[in-house]
């Protein structure tokens, strides 16, 4: 990408994706904390699946992660997922039926390197339980389907389980308001809408509220009557949606900063910072709820805001260098893909490094502050 590259809204479907491969700062090798944080839900997770209503065994169950990206995380979700439903079975005397399990995600993801990390496939001519007791082997067919999770991705009635974490906070474009200079709701001089002003970040709450509508539409042509759907997105415990906590704190101090720096510097205009913007929406409760009451077509199991915790995992949390280094190979593995194809990977490489810098300076303060929280809700149809 050039150095005077814009992404549009309508490119960002094709570029957005967590940073691939295999690198230090991929998406693969800084998704520890998120797997910590799935950890820590999955007693939600379990229970949302004992609701789910059981095909004849000679159905396959059909299982979806939705904004899979590259690493093991979304492997081992599938895999807890299937090993619950089959336990279900066992426990009424049923034979187990086949599963197929379909990771998706944007076209630019990397399902190359997610699809090394696949176990081969247990012999599907042995009975479920030789197939269950092959170490470093998995039970179901598995697919991969690009598209965007705000559009059909899957026939009517297919899907027993869609399950998606980590995804839903981001957006299918920034609001166009917000990089409209003739627009109130422009948000000149940030690339966050932590402290931004209240029109810009209803415009974002908007955004938001807009695309989870479309993500339900599409879900309720495709999921089986009987069937559920779990999501956890990055959420806020204020009011404020100027305030987006841990969210606002990854992107709106140490990351804005670093694009200030560049600004300053003069290696980059102010204009060309000001049109970027990072397109995630942590929302409230209230926000989700009201899209899903709005749509009607589900009803809410559970609803919750739930602590995540820390997105940083060091080894030596006193080690400061540490500490700035994981911040900004976190930030890096999520918006480094859009920072590249927005200044150019010279330029990218100089605001991760002012990134880290600034982050080093405050490490401790960042481990005490730098805490997630979660939206958690349980979905089903709606009687």
């Amino acid at each position: 990408m050039g150095d005077n590259v814009v992404v549009s809204n309508m490119e960002l479907e094709r570029l957005l994706s967590m940073k691939g491969g295999k690198g230090e700062g991929s998406y693969a090798n800084n998704s520890q904390a998120q797997a910590i944080h799935a950890k820590s839900m999955h007693h939600l997770l379990k229970e949302a699946l004992d609701g789910v209503q059981l095909q004849a065994p000679n159905m396959p169950f059909v299982v979806v992660d939705l904004g899979c990206s590259c690493g093991s995380n979304t492997i081992n979700v599938v895999d807890l997922i299937i090993k619950h439903i089959i336990k279900r079975y066992e426990a009424l005397g049923l034979d187990p039926p086949e599963f197929s399990a379909f990771f998706s995600d944007l076209p630019s993801n990397d399902f190359n390197t997610l699809f090394q990390l696949l176990p081969p496939l247990a012999n599907y001519g042995v009975s479920m339980e030789e197939c269950l007791a092959a170490n470093n082997h998995r039970s179901y067919f598995a697919a991969g389907v690009p598209g965007s999770f705000y559009r059909r991705l899957f026939p009517a009635r297919f899907i027993d389980v869609f399950h998606s974490a980590f995804s839903l906070h981001w957006l299918s474009q920034v609001p166009e308001s917000v990089l409209d200079k003739r627009s109130s709701a422009y948000n000149k001089g940030r690339v966050f809408i932590h402290g931004a002003s209240e029109i810009t970040a209803n415009a974002y709450k908007n955004q938001f509220q807009t695309d989870l509508a479309s993500f339900l539409r599409s879900r309720a042509v495709e999921l089986k009557r009987g069937g559920s759907m779990f999501l956890v997105c990055l959420g806020r415990t204020s009011v404020d949606p100027t305030d987006q906590g841990g969210a606002g704190l990854l992107f709106g101090t140490h990351f804005q900063d670093a694009w200030d720096d560049l600004v300053q510097e003069g290696l980059i205009s102010s204009e060309k910072r000001d049109s970027f913007n990072i397109p995630v929406y942590a929302p409230s409760l209230q926000d989700f709820k009201e899209v899903v009451e709005a749509d009607g077509s589900f009803a809410i199991n559970k609803l919750e805001v739930f602590k995540g915790g820390s997105p940083l995992v060091v080894n030596q949390p006193d080690d400061d260098s540490e500490v700035g280094r994981a911040l900004a190979n976190s930030c890096r593995s999520v918006s480094g893909v859009l920072v590249d194809a927005h200044i150019g990977d010279k330029l990218s490489e100089e605001l991760f490094l002012r990134v880290e810098r600034r982050a080093t300076s405050h490490g401790k303060e960042l481990l005490e502050q730098l805490q997630f929280f979660h939206i958690v809700a349980s979905l089903s149809f709606a009687l």
